[in-house]
């Protein structure tokens, strides 16, 4: 048996490939459209783990209410510098909810709701301002 991918459906296919390309560094491997289906699945993987697929799916013209995903519990990446990372992605306006005051996790949620943990790759990095005052925000 192989790991093949995880799906989340997406309501906003631009700003979800910008948070998960340009915020957390994945690149599309692959994108279908099916018109007779109303809808595109777009393929993403993290450099370090081509194998591992995250499959975005969005569904045209839908209303459908997704939730809050909890239910779907959380993605987890690993990244060389969690605080650059937490820093980019606020910069990008993400909410930092568990921010990385250990310097080795942190959560933030994707504009739909996605739950992300990112966890520093090796040590963790040493306890760093702003990140060891900020305190937790909202749920992962």
């Amino acid at each position: 048996m192989r790991y093949l991918h995880s799906m989340v459906r997406v309501r906003d296919l631009d700003a979800n490939l910008r948070f998960y390309c340009e915020g957390l560094g994945l690149h599309e491997v692959r994108r279908r459209d099916v018109p007779a289906g109303k809808f595109t699945l777009v393929f993403l993987a993290a450099p370090e783990s081509p194998d591992a697929e995250l499959e975005l799916t969005y569904n045209w013209d839908s209303t459908e209410d997704y939730g809050t995903a909890r239910n779907f519990g959380h993605l987890a990446f690993r990244v060389e510098d969690i605080y650059a990372t937490c820093a980019r992605l606020a910069q990008m306006g993400v909410a930092i909810n568990r921010p990385p005051r250990d310097g080795h996790m942190a959560f933030v949620r994707s504009p739909d709701l996605i739950s992300i943990e990112l966890l520093q790759a090796g040590d963790p990095l040493p306890p760093a301002e702003p990140w060891v005052s900020m305190k937790n925000s909202g749920v992962w």
